[in-house]
């Protein structure tokens, strides 16, 4: 959800801007030093915004047409946000870029179709539900070593059953830029921090225990967990969370390939026609692109 989210963001503010200023005067600014055009300030945002908007404006209209949120569940929404953010929420609506609420309120709704869409033929168990409600209770100590392939990994593990030091191997090999200094050291983290991999990893292994080499996007893991501890947090009881933890796990399944396939496809099936010329390949995949040029 969250890249679907960020999508949203970055150009909300300037599709309500658009939408709201089809029926302005031909211009939209006096000044003493001279006017400004709705044809000028439309020239601009195409220049500088025009294909990130345009294909935010287009998914959200051909994404619409197709699945609905219901108006409560965007409040659900909203107001868990507000209870988050406390007084500091609009100030946050600002800072992000929107101008009120309502246009907050559309960019959620268009993240939450756009998580609809990519989680709909995901399967949670009930099995899964329990183990996330469970790893919730608990944080994880652990430290890694990154590195590029499998056997890379192997011949590190292979290092460390043979006594090696593992912070002395993690500044050696590691490829984390962010914890090789430190020995590998990542110190405490709960549910979703981590890439899935690397936390069904963690939260399987014992204290001191050594992983296999796990894959992940980020490449290959060599993990040891250091210790556990009991989370402070209380918990509502499980079955008032299952909704938003089954949404939690759906979304963890997604990759970014499928993602990127299962919207290209929607939109190849609605079959866009722009009639902006120098946008008129926005839709296209590069080699739809090449086979029109040929």
């Amino acid at each position: 959800m969250k890249k679907w989210i960020i999508a949203a963001t970055m150009t909300a503010g300037i599709i309500t801007l658009a939408a709201c200023s089809q029926d302005d005067p031909e211009t939209v600014v006096e000044t003493e030093a001279g006017d400004i055009t709705k044809e000028e300030f439309y020239q601009e945002l195409k220049s500088e915004n025009g294909s990130a908007v345009l294909q935010q404006m287009v998914m959200k209209k051909v994404l619409e047409s197709q699945y609905e949120i219901e108006d409560s569940a965007v409040d659900d929404q909203i107001d868990q946000l507000k209870e988050q953010y406390g007084d500091q929420f609009d100030m946050v609506l600002q800072q992000s870029g929107y101008t009120d609420e309502d246009a907050f309120r559309e960019a959620v709704r268009l993240s939450m179709i756009q998580e609809k869409v990519l989680t709909e033929n995901i399967d949670v168990s009930d099995e899964e539900i329990q183990q996330r409600y469970d790893r919730m209770q608990t944080e994880v100590e652990a430290s890694h070593i990154l590195v590029d392939d499998e056997e890379t990994a192997n011949e590190v593990i292979s290092k460390l059953n043979n006594g090696e030091n593992f912070a002395d191997l993690a500044k050696e090999y590691s490829q984390d830029p962010g914890s090789a200094d430190k020995g590998g050291e990542l110190g405490f983290f709960g549910v979703g921090q981590m890439v899935p991999e690397f936390e069904n990893a963690a939260y399987s292994l014992e204290v001191g225990e050594l992983s296999e080499p796990v894959q992940s996007s980020n490449g290959w893991h060599v993990i040891k967990v250091t210790d556990k501890r009991e989370t402070d947090t209380e918990l509502d009881p499980l079955e008032d969370m299952k909704d938003d933890l089954r949404r939690e796990i759906a979304n963890s399944k997604i990759s970014n390939e499928d993602a990127q396939a299962k919207i290209q496809k929607i939109m190849d099936d609605a079959k866009i026609d722009v009639k902006i010329e120098e946008f008129k390949d926005l839709f296209e995949q590069p080699e739809q692109t090449a086979q029109a040029a040929e």
